[in-house]
C-alpha cells in the first residue's frame, strides 16, 4: 500500500534532516494558539473599527465620542484612532486586521480538524506574519514616541501578534522550512518561549519607563 502526501507524517522529512516534502499538519497546542491569538486580533480590530465608526458619526453629527478604553490622558484610544497612523494604507487599519486575523483563526480550525499544508502554504503565512509583527512594531513606535498614547485595544493585537509570529515560525523551523544550522534548530525548539516572553517583555518596560512620570504620580 502507497503513502500519499496527506498521510505523511508531519516530522518524516524533518527527522532525516531535510524540508518536509509533503504536506503538513500540526499539533493541537499550536493550533489553539493560532485560534486564541487569531480571536484576540480580530475582537481588537471589531472593537476599534466599530468605535471608529462612533467617531466619524458623531462628527458628522457635531458631536464627540470617547471611546470606553480611553481612560486618562496616556490610555487614551480615541488619540490612537484619530491619528493619521490609525489609517496608514488609506483605510482604517483595524479593517485589514478583520480581515488577516480572520485567516488565522480559519487555518487554526482547519489544522484542528486534521488539515495539511505544503511549504509553499507555511512560508506564505510565514510572510504574512512578518508583514504584520513589522507593521505592529511601527504603530508601536507612533504610539509610544509620536502620538504620545496608548490604545489597551492596539496592545492586545501587539501581542497577539507576536505571540502568533514567533509560533509560526517555530513552526517552519521544525519542519526545516527555514533552514537553520541543527544546534541553532534544536536552540529554538526547546527554548521557543524565550523570544515571545522577551519581546512582550521589553514592551511592557518601554511603556513603562516612557510614562514613568505619569505611572508614578510625579509631575
Amino acid at each position: 500500500m502507497t503513502t500519499s502526501a496527506l498521510d505523511r507524517s508531519d516530522t518524516d522529512d524533518a527527522e532525516r534532516g531535510v524540508p518536509a516534502t509533503g504536506a503538513v499538519g500540526a499539533g493541537r497546542g499550536f493550533a489553539w494558539l493560532l485560534v486564541i491569538t487569531g480571536a484576540a486580533g480580530l475582537l481588537a480590530s471589531w472593537v476599534i473599527t466599530i468605535d471608529k465608526f462612533k467617531i466619524l458619526e458623531a462628527k458628522v453629527d457635531g458631536r464627540t465620542f470617547t471611546p470606553g478604553c480611553s481612560l486618562n490622558p496616556v490610555v487614551a484610544c480615541g488619540n490612537i484612532m484619530e491619528s493619521a497612523q490609525a489609517k496608514a494604507f488609506g483605510f482604517p487599519n483595524p479593517m485589514l486586521g478583520l480581515v488577516a486575523y480572520g485567516v488565522i483563526v480559519a487555518v487554526g480550525m482547519g489544522l484542528l480538524a486534521g488539515a495539511r499544508f505544503r511549504r509553499w502554504y507555511w512560508l506564505g503565512m510565514e510572510a504574512g506574519c512578518l508583514f504584520g509583527v513589522g507593521f505592529v512594531t511601527w504603530l508601536q513606535y507612533q504610539s509610544l514616541y509620536v502620538i504620545g498614547s496608548l490604545c489597551l485595544w492596539c496592545c492586545l493585537a501587539w501581542v497577539a501578534t507576536i505571540v502568533m509570529f514567533c509560533y509560526v515560525t517555530v513552526q517552519n523551523v521544525r519542519h526545516r522550512f527555514i533552514p537553520l544550522p541543527d544546534g541553532v534548530r534544536r536552540a529554538v525548539l526547546e527554548f521557543h518561549w524565550v523570544v515571545p516572553v522577551l519581546w512582550i517583555g521589553i514592551i511592557g518596560l518601554l511603556i513603562l519607563t516612557n510614562w514613568w512620570s505619569f505611572w508614578t504620580g510625579q509631575s
